[in-house]
């Protein structure tokens, strides 16, 4: 994982009592992995969940629990801790715990460095249904946000209690993901983004498709890395079994014409397109109702061409910005231009097909009216950001 910005960020990260505090090591991992330092508080509660131990060695820091700590010199942790944090992150953030960043209860060490802070503070809530749904907790929810407090999550599933519903703390991946987003500049502030990624399938009949190698990875990065640039995006996906970026909302389609409908239904919301899906070039002209049983002669299938979304898109009246990807196997900057220059848009990715699909790591050259711009190789991730940080040059040029 990489690093969330050139400086190491310092965090603080808050563990209250409940069952998802045990997710909070993997978090702590995570974290740390990515490149943050992470300075662990816990409440006497989360001591009886998950030993102060366990975070000590995660972290490679000392935990600190009781307000009189006397390991800080001057016996004021509940203000040196959160001096140095970029942020302080509560996870889980109980039901209780809520309540007393609302009435500014400060009884133990983490609640009074939640009030005495600089910092931005951002709560995981984790709970019941039931305490999730009561009307108290909502208020207190709503109080948060209105404090300027960002809430990350709660999600919906199975709970320890054995009920179903809204509370699950979120997984330790996407709360790691949303603090990196967090801290990445947002460029794209205010920008409605419409991405499409993945293959598409063409059925032949009921239980075959004609598709293609395209894993779906670099448009799923690009979807994170535009929703940590501050826009609000709409996926449109072909199958795969990644999960959804956070921050990102996403649509599933499975062939090149349900992708058409996708984009044509939202696209008029769109100031940015991003064609990054692998679209069928054709699709079969006349798929079989039934199952096409073997035999011993060749099985003859007529193929039409698929409409090309990325030129549409581009050839409307009044178009969003629109960047397209051009995955070539030989000549691909030749290629790229050309069908940049076709298609009519300001920008496209170019990049070796045989390198890329499936890869977890990408090398693109951006092409545009003004020439070429390599970026460095690297994860996809990593790439993706890049492409944004030169797409919102050029946006903002042109607004």
């Amino acid at each position: 994982m990489s690093a969330p910005t050139a400086r190491t960020r310092h965090l603080v990260l808050g563990i209250t009592g409940g069952v998802a505090a045990y997710k909070s090591a993997e978090l702590v991992r995570l974290l740390t992995q990515g490149g943050f330092t992470v300075q662990v508080v816990m409440t006497d509660a989360a001591t009886k969940f998950v030993t102060p131990a366990t975070f000590q060695a995660l972290s490679g820091r000392p935990v600190f629990s009781n307000l009189w700590d006397d390991r800080i010199p001057n016996g004021m942790a509940h203000i040196d801790l959160s001096r140095e944090a970029d942020a302080i992150v509560v996870a889980p953030a109980s039901a209780d715990f809520m309540a007393k960043l609302v009435h500014g209860v400060a009884d133990d060490l983490l609640s009074t460095l939640c009030l005495a802070r600089e910092c931005p503070l951002l709560v995981a809530p984790a709970m019941n249904r039931q305490m999730w749904e009561n009307a108290g907790t909502r208020r207190n929810a709503a109080q948060l946000r209105t404090d300027g407090v960002t809430l990350l999550g709660p999600d919906a599933g199975d709970q320890a209690c054995g009920e179903v519903g809204m509370g699950r703390m979120l997984e330790p991946e996407q709360i790691h993901d949303a603090l990196v987003a967090f801290f990445e500049p947002k460029p794209l502030a205010g920008k409605r983004v419409l991405l499409t990624a993945g293959p598409t399938q063409e059925a032949i009949d009921p239980v075959r498709v004609i598709t293609n190698l395209s894993s779906g990875k670099m448009g799923y990065a690009l979807a994170q890395a535009c929703a940590e640039a501050g826009a609000r995006v709409t996926l449109v996906s072909g199958p795969t079994s990644l999960p959804t970026p956070t921050g990102a909302s996403r649509l599933n389609v499975t062939s090149a014409a349900q992708m058409l409908d996708a984009v044509e239904r939202n696209v008029d919301d769109c100031d940015l397109f991003i064609a990054v899906a692998a679209v069928a070039d054709y699709t079969v002209a006349n798929p079989s109702a039934s199952k096409h049983k073997k035999g011993n002669t060749p099985l003859a299938i007529e193929f039409a061409p698929t409409v090309d979304i990325l030129a549409r898109v581009a050839a409307r009246p009044h178009p969003p910005f629109c960047v397209g990807f051009a995955a070539e196997s030989e000549n691909v900057e030749a290629n790229a231009e050309a069908k940049r220059r076709k298609k009519n848009v300001p920008l496209l990715v170019a990049n070796r097909a045989q390198d890329a699909l499936g890869s977890d790591t990408n090398a693109v050259t951006l092409i545009d009216a003004a020439g070429r711009h390599p970026l460095p190789p690297g994860p996809k991730l990593d790439v993706a950001r890049g492409i944004v940080r030169h797409v919102a040059t050029m946006l903002h040029s042109h607004s």
